[in-house]
């Protein structure tokens, strides 16, 4: 994309918001800030000196934004389907995501990990394993720093790994990674996609310009991926927790084993890991023939993945108080990530779930909380469609609470010793908090308060 003397207009002006400005003014782009939501004191206030010449634009997105400028560039929380943007693209303009711009103005090779679940946890443990071999590695997207920061300080040896959102990928065209992988795919984020196939094609937009040398890593376990391999023109690598592979990675016992044209290694044990739970041998796989297909040895590899330990909101222990095992699963979004925190405990859980409604299904997790589950604490917007489907499994112990701090104290009144009290919502948490990590941290805090 030719940039010098091009008049770019950057949507929200949030972190990656202005990374995107700086890009932009660094390649002698004609560039307008526009935040339909922040006056123009607070814009100003976030922009450093060097980026003073940049207009700043509040208030209605007015027709002259459209007229005056040729490409638009807009954050992932902004949805293609917003009138303005319909707008600008129906007058000939051109829309992209600051995640196509970073890839656009970045150097070196790519790796995008996507998928509804353990993108953060395989995105983190991938950073990790390139670190301890490459010269010069970076970690970006929804984990990291955000992508249009660091674009500028990459090299043609720079080796970088992006956790790529569905919202993401709504705008991509050129974006093309080495090497991608695609964890699973559950419903999720339809209130935004409205429907699976189009969620599904969002996830999948990471491959869409891979060519055959180039390596898509897929669950074999996921029928949707499997579906959706056959359409792909770059090499395949599954892994799998359940079924013996000839050509990939599995899961045989505890052993997580590479097999290549029938030959199969075992490469390590889960015992020798530091994360825990079957969803967590998944996510070491697939960061395993992530690292693999970029080039890392596999001592360097599997060494990494034995040391490599939980990031925080995602089954994180918090403490043990009276015997009783707090866990913060914050990051569990969506049931299919409650569905695999609870699968991971192997005590008694009482289970606090609830949050913002993406209208989304929770009759199979109802299922899993069965025989596992002791006490069910719902807070949120969600909190009567969990009711409900659950007293449909049997699953009656459930009490209804108004506040995450009130749903502590409930969950440590009720629990023995033995017990797991395990936050894991299995919705978004922007009916009550600002983010997944500030409902995860106000939990640690109010266990720590229980001492």
């Amino acid at each position: 994309m030719e940039f010098k003397g091009k008049k770019f207009i950057v949507v929200g002006a949030g972190i990656s918001g202005i990374g995107a400005v700086r890009l932009l003014v660094n390649r002698d782009a004609i560039v307008t800030l526009y935040d339909g939501k922040l006056d123009e004191e607070t814009i100003k206030g976030k922009l450093d000196s060097d980026l003073a010449n940049v207009n700043i634009s509040t208030g209605e997105f007015s027709k002259d934004l459209i007229d005056n400028n040729d490409v638009m560039v807009i954050s992932p929380g902004v949805p293609i389907d917003k009138d303005f943007i319909i707008d600008f693209k129906n007058a000939g303009k051109e829309v992209i995501g600051e995640v196509e711009l970073a890839y656009l103005c970045a150097k070196g090779r790519l790796i995008a990990i996507t998928g509804t679940n353990g993108k953060t946890t395989t995105t983190a443990l991938v950073g990790e394993i390139l670190a301890n071999y490459f010269k010069s590695s970076f970690v970006v997207g929804n984990i990291g720093n955000a992508y249009t920061l660091e674009a500028d300080k990459m090299t043609d040896d720079t080796v970088t790994v992006a956790e790529i959102s569905s919202f993401q990928m709504e705008s991509a065209k050129e974006f093309h990674p080495a090497v991608s992988c695609v964890l699973n795919v559950t419903p999720d984020h339809l209130d935004r996609h409205k429907t699976m196939e189009n969620y599904t094609a969002c996830k999948m937009m990471v491959t869409k310009n891979q060519t055959e040398d180039e390596v898509c890593v897929l669950n074999y376990e996921d029928n949707i991926l499997r579906e959706e391999a056959k359409k792909l023109k770059c090499k395949i690598t599954y892994f799998s927790s359940k079924s013996i592979l000839s050509d990939g990675f599995y899961l045989d016992g505890k052993n997580i084993v590479k097999s290549v044209e029938g030959k199969s290694e075992v490469l390590l044990s889960t015992d020798d890991m530091k994360i825990v739970g079957v969803h967590n041998a998944e996510n070491a796989m697939a960061a395993i023939a992530v690292s693999d297909a970029i080039g890392v040895p596999m001592d360097i590899i599997v060494e990494t993945v034995k040391n490599f330990k939980a990031v925080a909101h995602r089954i994180e222990y918090v403490d043990t108080i009276n015997d009783v095992v707090y866990y913060n699963d914050s990051k569990g979004t969506n049931p299919d990530a409650t569905i695999k925190a609870v699968e991971a405990m192997d005590k008694p859980i009482i289970l606090i779930a609830g949050g913002y409604d993406k209208h989304v299904s929770f009759a199979d997790m109802a299922k899993v909380l069965v025989g596992r589950v002791k006490k069910l604490v719902l807070l949120g917007e969600t909190k009567h469609d969990i009711e409900a489907e659950a007293k449909k499994v049997g699953v009656d112990d459930i009490v209804m609470v108004s506040s995450l701090e009130e749903a502590v104290k409930v969950s440590s009144e009720s629990a023995t010793a033995g017990d797991v009290v395990l936050l894991s919502p299995a919705c978004a948490s922007w009916d009550m908090f600002k983010s997944y990590t500030q409902r995860g941290d106000l939990f640690k805090e109010y266990v720590n308060k229980l001492k």
